[in-house]
């Protein structure tokens, strides 16, 4: 990490556990525009200096426009799933534990992205949910359900019981230039349906905020003030069209320093499209390390300039590996566009999927040669793969996580599997509540994460799950799986 990372506070906005942690949301306004008519929301007048005419904008007509398709999301989070502060505290151990249980709360905000409730907002706002209220323009409120979330790109989508709703366009964000008018609409502090300006200032920008890997960042840079409350709102342009969700603030006081950062909307598209279609995901993979080209670099490769991406090295039977690509090319284009950082490559390969052909343009000493690549998943596969564990952690609505030794002492188990978030399903319906620890499915000791798949997957019938309770009790649930 540089010296200015080190120095800034990279916070996700989730608002969740009573405080909201601030996020910042930014929202991008293009001014290459000449003019305004009915279809494009803004107003334009130039003014000239030194020679240069210069756009200004009337924001009114697009804020009016942009409003009401930004929703309130309020989230809540049962008391039995609060982990209790003092635990491992012998001060308090002669203390009844649900003394210190007690339900947090949060706030963020989302978007409007069909006109029968689908709602995109960030993954961190509702990661960690028990319960999902949604506030409209109008004032009026659903409880919703999470559809799926994506980590690696902090997006979800959710859904409210809802008909006719208002929603916006999709804009293009790899048309965006530095330096265009953005706005950004969201809710901080509770405040409804603010609206702030800004410009790009920069593009394809990784802040390390989502745990590295396979984690998608090439986040929009934009100094439209936001604060904490705005995650999951929307940047748009001067068309009024969705370029981005905003997601993060770099800060060192928890609150808006003049930086935020969104996700492009080329990347909520894709991840959108897939979790409705899919229910995951699709990632697409081109089988190579890679690195910023260095100067260095550059002069090794007869370049004037570090332009493109650097190889460092090929996945044994990946996809770049099969189509001719070796170790020491420099990508400077996928597709038809340029790649001039690690970000910007990594998100034009994650908006295709396993199966997908790019054209990878590369230089190999000196010279400039073009390989067309089948991309691959991260088993191998050159389609699209449905694994029967996917539409299941559908069906169940929870997610699980194993226990360390230390929670297995704790709670004097040999084994055992935690349900870390439960959403809409079968466990929900059945009482299963968050923290909850399973230890057997129809009798048969639970070890690892694998087996509750494999013995829910193989029940014909019913289901019986024995646990842990929360507080430490024994219980019992039963329910019925789909054929």
């Amino acid at each position: 990490m540089n010296k200015i990372g080190k120095q800034l506070i990279l916070l996700l906005i989730a608002g969740i556990l009573g405080g909201i942690i601030g996020v910042g949301i930014v929202m991008s306004i293009d001014n290459n525009d000449k003019n305004t008519d009915g279809n494009k929301p803004g107003n334009l007048t130039n003014f000239t200096v030194d020679q240069i005419t210069i756009p200004t904008f009337d924001f009114s007509v697009i804020a009016e426009h942009i409003t009401p398709n930004v929703v309130h999301i309020k989230t809540t989070i049962d008391a039995s799933s609060v982990e209790n502060p003092h635990k491992g505290n012998p001060f308090f151990e002669f203390l009844d534990p649900k003394m210190f249980k007690y339900p947090q709360s949060g706030s963020g905000s989302g978007v409007i992205i069909s006109s029968d409730g689908y709602i995109v907002t960030n993954n961190h706002v509702v990661a960690d949910a028990d319960k999902i209220e949604v506030s409209l323009y109008d004032k009026r409120t659903y409880m919703a359900e999470v559809i799926g979330k994506d980590p690696q790109t902090d997006l979800a989508l959710i859904k409210i019981d809802a008909k006719d709703l208002p929603i916006l366009d999709y804009g293009n964000s790899d048309e965006l230039k530095v330096g265009e008018w953005v706005l950004a609409l969201g809710n901080p502090f509770n405040l409804n349906s603010t609206v702030t300006a800004g410009i790009v200032s920069a593009k394809a920008r990784s802040i390390g905020i989502l745990g590295g890997g396979s984690a998608i960042e090439s986040f929009i840079q934009t100094d439209a003030a936001v604060n904490p409350g705005n995650s999951g709102g929307a940047l748009v342009n001067v068309e009024g069209k969705l370029v981005g969700i905003n997601t993060a603030i770099a800060s060192r006081s928890g609150q808006y320093e003049g930086y935020s950062f969104a996700v492009p909307s080329n990347i909520v598209i894709k991840v959108i499209n897939d979790i409705k279609k899919y229910g995951k995901v699709q990632r697409g993979l081109l089988g190579v390390n890679i690195s910023e080209v260095t100067t260095e670099i550059a002069k090794d490769n007869k370049l004037d300039k570090p332009i493109g991406v650097y190889i460092q090295d090929v996945v044994a039977e990946g996809a770049a590996k099969e189509a001719g690509i070796k170790k020491g090319d420099i990508i400077i284009k996928i597709n038809d566009r340029k790649v001039n950082s690690v970000q910007a490559l990594q998100e034009e390969v994650f908006i295709n999927r396993p199966g997908d052909k790019i054209d990878v343009t590369l230089i190999r000493n000196g010279n400039e040669k073009v390989f067309s690549v089948t991309l691959k998943d991260f088993k191998g596969n050159e389609e699209i793969v449905i694994d029967k564990t996917d539409e299941l952690r559908r069906e169940l609505g929870a997610e699980f996580a194993e226990l360390t030794a230390k929670e297995k002492a704790r709670m004097g188990l040999e084994n055992g599997v935690r349900v870390s978030n439960v959403s809409s399903g079968k466990m929900k319906s059945a009482g299963i509540p968050k923290n909850f620890v399973i230890t057997k499915i129809d009798r048969k000791r639970v070890i690892k994460i694998e087996d509750v798949y494999e013995f829910l997957g193989s029940a014909k019938d019913g289901v019986l799950i024995e646990g842990i309770e929360p507080d430490g009790s024994k219980a019992y649930y039963g329910f019925g799986l789909s054929d």
